[in-house]
């Protein structure tokens, strides 16, 4: 999974993009969604994943083949290289990777993937290779052996006589030998970057309003476009009259594209206000649903058979032996991205060729889109990925992009297309509302006897199985979304069956990926069980917890960490309540404890307590600002979020009915990386999902109130 493949010289050459002489080394293997390594290419080298070049003139390039979004990536990634290949940090130089359909292996950027899938060995291999080959060129051009020569900070240096040489000086040299096969890496405790608090490279551009988002392209000729979408999911244009909207200042062109409206001006303000005077007349569909409609739906398939995602022991059984018994249902509602940038996408299109400037977590999926929506080969459609302000997984789409390449298509023109804030909010793909029915309880000692559960969401995709299409087996299994987060708690449970009720097509609210995916919700269900559980037991929810982890000893550690900062074992101060949740996601190891206060209703949340075992960090600084945002993230949706549906569309249309955390409502947040010595796991995600339920759970140790149905907003406390 991690072996350097041996390439031509000249393959490295052109791969690298040198324009003069040096030494272009890359990493080769390709990665499927599981972290396989795909097999060669018919040249003998599988997918290039990410590569360094050392040029003559002394500069060290190190290319970044996944997305930035905030977390950190281009100061991340060329840390591991950086450190392998023994170069000062000033020296480097960061690129961003255009997409290329093969040449970097899956640069789509989710799933808190970054680091742990392949990057964190391969980019490690590729470091010390370049090493290896310039100590190699360096020791034949003296005569020595290589066990006489060592690397310090850009230059190889004999031990014997104390003669240097250069990296820039030996780069031509090294290009002609052949990569290494197993280049030896760094004991950790030579690491000079790796595991220490690095500093973002990129902060001081986007501080200075230097660093170039989406919204921020401006390829000469430029024109500004937004869509209009219709307000009714499944919707289309009837038909519309656009005079007032062409009487706009800087209103070019007003046509139908296949989702909707283009307006196209000199600017996006002309665009905007041309949207607002059109007008249109919408063919609505039959899909009229309101959320209560949707909700009352899934309480109907929740009374059928579903399909079995996971089963221990005998539930018949298990549910017989119950003293105490614990029915209950839980609601979590649709939520939206509301990316701080909304979506957009630039493009211009020539009869043979297209450039795209995108926020995008995806750059191959939009080549294969512009490629296929414009009829050119994908080789052919050049894609920059921009910063992203905020992905939170709605940038792995490409509906936005689609609107842009149509727009664009029409004028002879770059274009950029902005949605409005209005289309952002009603036009998002929406983390899937979700309803749970439990059934089970404690036996005499206190112990779960019986654990039932059956879940219903919608489904990511038609078949069931996410964005991968067809592995999910369609009706006959569960959708894995869905389900995880329920599925895999940790938890030792004797008898217990969870499965899944998939709602039936006339659900049309669209969903996609949304940050933790499955967990999001499901942590939040099985944590508000365990917690109900642990009271019908009478039991410390963190001792009737523990009592069940002696199988799990990461997630076991890191709770225990947290309890112990968070001062568990002593009452907390009069009138607040403290709760617990827990997670393993993505492979990432997390427990909170949140403490609250209710005064005349008005909930506060004045702490969180976060242990992380997020495996070996590489920039601390970055994984703390990744856990800081989860939990903001996750205090929004266990506050206020939620997205309503009225005869088929989306009620919420901005921030003032769709609200996030306000800066005076934000907590002080401990948080604490315990040690660890395995493989680095995702750090962007798995401290959102229990964030909620440590909440919820504490607002039930002080009120007794048990919230059942998000968000917390709806509830008088």
């Amino acid at each position: 999974m991690n072996n350097i493949a041996k390439i031509d010289r000249r393959d490295f050459i052109r791969l690298g993009g040198m324009a003069g002489g040096g030494l272009a080394i890359g990493v080769y293997g390709g990665y499927d969604t599981v972290g396989q390594m795909l097999p060669a290419n018919g040249n003998d080298t599988a997918q290039l994943n990410a590569f360094v070049q050392i040029d003559t003139d002394g500069s060290v390039s190190i290319w970044v083949a996944k997305v930035d979004m905030g977390q950190g990536v281009r100061t991340s990634l060329p840390m591991i290289v950086a450190d392998e290949l023994d170069v000062a940090w000033d020296d480097i130089r960061v690129v961003q990777a255009d997409a290329h359909p093969d040449k970097y292996g899956r640069m789509m950027t989710v799933g808190s993937s970054s680091v742990r899938r392949g990057a964190w060995m391969g980019l490690r291999q590729a470091g010390a290779s370049a090493r290896e080959m310039l100590i190699l060129a360096a020791a034949g051009r003296w005569g020595v052996s290589t066990d006489e020569c060592s690397t310090d900070l850009g230059a190889v240096i004999h031990s014997g006589s104390g003669r240097r040489l250069l990296y820039a000086d030996l780069a031509e040299e090294a290009a002609a030998i052949p990569v290494p096969d197993k280049p030896t890496l760094k004991n950790p405790s030579e690491f000079r970057y790796i595991g220490k608090p690095m500093k973002q490279l990129d902060t001081p551009a986007k501080v200075r309003g230097e660093a170039d988002f989406g919204i921020d392209a401006r390829p000469e000729g430029l024109l500004f476009a937004t869509v209009l979408h219709c307000p009714i999911f499944g919707g289309s244009v009837a038909s519309f009259d656009h005079a007032e909207a062409l009487a706009v200042t800087g209103v070019r062109h007003i046509f139908e594209i296949s989702s909707g409206i283009a307006v196209v001006a000199d600017n996006t303000w002309a665009a905007f206000e041309g949207s607002d005077k059109l007008d249109v007349t919408w063919n609505e569909g039959d899909f009229t649903m309101n959320t209560a409609d949707i909700f009352e739906h899934f309480a109907e398939v929740a009374e059928d058979e579903g399909v079995e995602a996971r089963s221990e022991g005998d539930i018949t059984a298990g549910l017989a032996t119950v003293e105490t018994g614990v029915k209950a249902v839980y609601e979590a509602p649709y939520l939206a991205h509301a990316t701080m940038e909304p979506m957009n996408c630039t493009v211009h299109i020539q009869s043979d060729w297209a450039e795209v400037w995108v926020p995008t977590q995806g750059p191959q999926g939009v080549q294969s889109a512009v490629a296929r929506l414009a009829g050119i080969p994908e080789e052919r459609v050049v894609v920059h990925p921009m910063f992203v302000g905020c992905g939170l997984g709605r940038r792995s789409a490409t509906d936005f992009v689609a609107d842009a390449v149509e727009t664009a298509m029409k004028v002879d023109s770059p274009v950029q297309v902005l949605w409005t804030r209005e289309e952002d909010m009603r036009h998002d793909l929406y983390r899937p509302a979700a309803y749970a029915k439990f059934e089970g309880g404690v036996d005499a000692d206190g112990d779960i006897a019986a654990y039932q559960l059956r879940a219903v969401a919608q489904p990511l995709s038609p078949t069931g199985s996410g964005s991968r299409g067809g592995r999910g087996g369609g009706a006959q299994r569960p959708d894995r979304n869905a389900v995880d987060g329920l599925v895999s708690m940790p938890y030792e449970v004797s008898n217990l069956l969870i499965d899944y009720g998939r709602p039936r097509p006339q659900v049309r609210t669209p969903t996609g990926y949304w940050r933790s995916v499955g967990p999001s919700q499901n942590c939040w269900i099985t944590e508000s069980i365990i917690d109900e559980l642990a009271y019908a037991a009478k039991r410390d929810p963190l001792e009737f917890r523990l009592s069940m982890l002696g199988n799990a000893p990461r997630i076991r550690r890191v709770l225990e960490v947290a309890a112990e900062k968070a001062d568990w074992s002593t009452p907390p101060p009069v009138n607040r309540g403290r709760g617990i949740g827990l997670v393993i996601d993505k492979g990432g190891y997390v427990a909170q404890v949140a403490e609250v206060s209710v005064e005349q209703g008005a909930l506060r949340v004045h702490k969180v307590t976060c242990a992380a075992d997020y495996g070996f960090v590489i920039n601390p600084l970055a994984v703390e600002a990744q856990t800081v945002g989860c939990i903001v993230n996750g205090l929004a949706a266990a506050l206020y979020g939620e997205i309503t549906l009225a005869n088929g569309g989306v009620v919420e249309s901005n921030f003032h009915n769709y609200q996030l955390l306000r800066i005076d409502e934000m907590p002080e947040v401990d948080i604490h990386l315990v040690d660890s010595d395995e493989e680095p796991g995702g750090a962007g995600e798995p401290a959102l999902p229990p964030t909620i339920p440590a909440v919820t759970n504490a607002i039930f140790a002080l009120t007794g109130k048990r919230i059942r149905k998000l968000p917390i907003k709806n509830h008088q406390l």
